[in-house]
């Protein structure tokens, strides 16, 4: 490790980092626009000279320069200074004075460098260049006389993303930065760019002229949008989540999120439930908790234990908890979390984990995914699968084939392909350090699972210091299910059968009410989607920015979200709802505040009490019968933009939809 000398305190560095990275070793800052600890290194913008010796006499851009022993780096010189306010001159010459009106007015780059490293006035008095606005689609906004030419957004877009959706055209001062033929940005992150540029060229589209930093409380909170459990943080004014930010953990989703996390938030406000509705003369009126609480408790008269509870996608651990005490306490075991009837197999929940964890992904070398779009099912897991194969790993893909954002192999549809694969595969997937299998969504529904454990280990993919074997769900509530054991052997089968009277859905909207048909219907949740409109009772509850709640992503990562904002009108926490319902149908549930109910869930199932990852154990030993059979005709997710309710009552999403996915052309105003 070499050791350098900045600003007379000397340091040891590790091989290979660059001067920029020395200098923030020793404390010291040092202003950038175009460098990004995630990005390829470009040296557009100049704005980190440095002074080092030996070496030319003159400033040198540090972020392009790598350390060597016995360096000596000056960052306060006089001549670091002068230096850096002629750049920052330079970089003003063309750039607009419109930060009264620009929307990354509080939180600019550009800003803030101005005034700490820049000079107190220019000197230029010519015409100031002008370029035409670009259309990026529904989610950016361009103002590209702002852009400085840092390239972050197309760093981003080629390397990351994996999309070649941005580039540069002209050369000079005619440059622009712009999306080739000018449509707009068709992939799952696009809207990542905007956090990226230093300047007010890529602003966020639907959030324009809404607010300004200062005047939002930030919250921090977890996207269940999917199950990466991506961290975010939103930013409330009053009643109304403005906006979610990525906040950056290298475990999970780095610093970027996907388009819906961000973009969904305004559905939260649209088609809300706020306040009970109870079917009469066939349509939904409103009504009170009492009248809602009477009429279930009425319908269970005589038998407390025929009622049955379905837990949603979006479910945080808490309601799903409260859920299940309330009919232990009623005498009935009738409770599932797989709305869409999956009854895979889940005694041992280290078979349902995403065990190589997202950040382990990356180091493998030969990867088999099966049954999963995962481009669709988990964005920023697909990112992760890209730098394996940037690093040289070889993906294999049993399923309909899909616009995949790295070289990867398609084998074909059948899984019987699973016990008989091809022998190049193997042969490779025998040499790998760290070989791993994905199996999606659909491989686990048409029951590949037990037949997945088997060619893991055939392909060796467990071995020590790695477990290659890996399920990815794409519900945000699905691992938190499973440990709470809020499962029934057979599935909605079971339920089904049981002919519950009363059916309480919890923010269950993609399950099939029709089996159901005698039983009194009650839905607990937030938006009025397709489980609201096949309700006998609506309870208006909160969503998952209105509540304090604990989420389990797909690699059993527990985590915890704080409430951002209240519910509106007469919405309230699932988890009082329950409570309450537990008083009109006379039964105790061993709680009355948030705090029991989550000492009590913390003391059932000890690992949703600590935030990290969950030890569920070794692997079962694989069924050597085990066949997997049928073909993977299509994958669940349809349409990325419209997977869940709160996506759903989103104009943005909707717009996204039509758009980056139907080819609906923008309509302009005088149509």
């Amino acid at each position: 490790m070499p050791k350098v000398i900045v600003d007379g305190q000397e340091i040891e560095v590790p091989e290979g980092a660059t001067v920029l990275q020395a200098c923030e070793l020793a404390g010291k800052e040092i202003p950038r626009f175009c460098y990004h600890e995630r990005l390829s290194i470009a040296g557009n913008c100049r704005m980190c000279l440095v002074e080092v010796k030996p070496g030319p006499p003159k400033p040198q851009a540090s972020c392009a320069l790598p350390t060597a022993e016995g360096q000596e780096i000056r960052t306060d010189t006089e001549m670091v200074k002068k230096a850096r306010e002629g750049v920052m001159e330079f970089l003003l010459i063309n750039h607009p004075l419109d930060c009264p009106i620009c929307d990354q007015g509080g939180e600019c780059d550009l800003q803030d460098q101005a005034v700490a490293y820049g000079r107190g006035g220019s000197r230029y008095h010519e015409n100031k260049r002008a370029v035409t606005e670009k259309y990026m689609g529904p989610l950016i906004k361009t103002i590209m006389t702002r852009c400085i030419h840092c390239t972050r957004c197309v760093r981003f877009s080629e390397e990351v993303a994996g999309v070649d959706e941005i580039g540069a055209l002209y050369r000079g001062e005619d440059m622009q930065i712009t999306t080739y033929l000018e449509q707009a940005a068709k992939h799952e992150l696009s809207a990542n760019v905007i956090d990226l540029c230093p300047v007010g060229a890529l602003t966020s589209r639907p959030y324009a002229f809404e607010a300004r930093p200062w005047e939002l409380k930030k919250t921090l909170s977890i996207d269940v949008s999917d199950a990466v459990g991506a961290n975010i943080r939103l930013d409330s004014r009053g009643r109304q989540v403005m906006r979610a930010l990525p906040r950056i953990n290298d475990d999970v989703n780095e610093e970027w999120i996907s388009d819906k996390a961000r973009y969904q938030v305004d559905g939260l406000t649209k088609r809300r439930l706020d306040k009970v509705f109870m079917r009469k003369r066939g349509g939904l009126k409103p009504a009170s908790w009492d009248e809602a609480f009477t009429a279930i408790a009425k319908q269970l008269k005589g038998k407390k234990s025929s009622i049955a509870a379905v837990a949603g996608d979006m479910l945080d651990c808490e309601t799903m908890f409260a859920a299940k005490a309330l009919l232990k306490a009623c005498g009935s075991n009738l409770i599932e979390a797989r709305q869409t009837g999956m009854d895979y197999d889940v005694s041992n929940l280290a078979a349902m984990n995403f065990n190589s964890t997202f950040a382990g992904i990356e180091t493998a070398d030969a990867i088999l995914i099966v049954g999963s779009h995962v481009r669709w099912e988990a964005p920023l897991l697909n990112v992760r699968l890209r730098k394996a194969a940037k690093r040289g790993a070889k993906i294999y893909i049993i399923g309909p084939a899909w616009d995949t954002t790295y070289h990867a192999t398609f084998l074909g549809s059948d899984l019987s392909l699973l016990s008989n694969l091809p022998k190049d595969l193997v042969d490779h997937f025998k040499a790998a350090e760290r070989p791993a299998i994905i199996l999606g969504g659909m491989a686990v529904a048409k029951g590949a699972l037990q037949a997945g454990l088997a060619a893991s280990e055939k392909l060796g993919c467990v071995k020590d210091g790695w477990n290659g074997f890996n399920v990815l769900h794409f519900s945000a509530a699905r691992m938190g299910s499973l440990m709470l054991g809020f499962t029934q052997k057979g599935g909605m089968k079971d339920i089904a059968a049981a002919k519950p009277k009363v059916l309480l859905a919890l923010g269950a909207d993609e399950m099939d009410f029709e089996p159901y048909a005698d039983a009194l219907k009650v839905y607990i949740g937030h938006h009025g989607d397709k489980g609201a409109h096949a309700a006998d009772i609506v309870l208006p509850a909160a969503s998952y920015a209105e509540k304090h709640g604990t989420y389990v992503n797909a690699e059993g990562r527990v985590q915890f979200a704080e409430k951002a904002v209240f519910a509106p009108g007469d919405a309230r926490e699932d988890w009082t709802i329950l409570r309450a319902l537990a008083d009109a149908l006379g039964v105790s549930v061993g709680f009355d505040s948030f705090a029991e109910l989550r000492a009590a869930m913390a003391k059932e199932v000890p690992a949703l009490g600590v935030e990290g990852l969950a030890d569920y154990g070794p692997l079962p030993k694989p069924d050597p019968k085990a066949k997997a059979e049928g073909v993977i005709e299509f994958y669940p997710i349809k349409d990325f933009y419209l997977t869940n309710p709160i996506a759903r009552a989103s104009a943005v999403m909707q717009q996204c939809s039509a758009e980056l996915l139907h080819g609906d052309e923008l309509k302009e105003a005088a149509e």
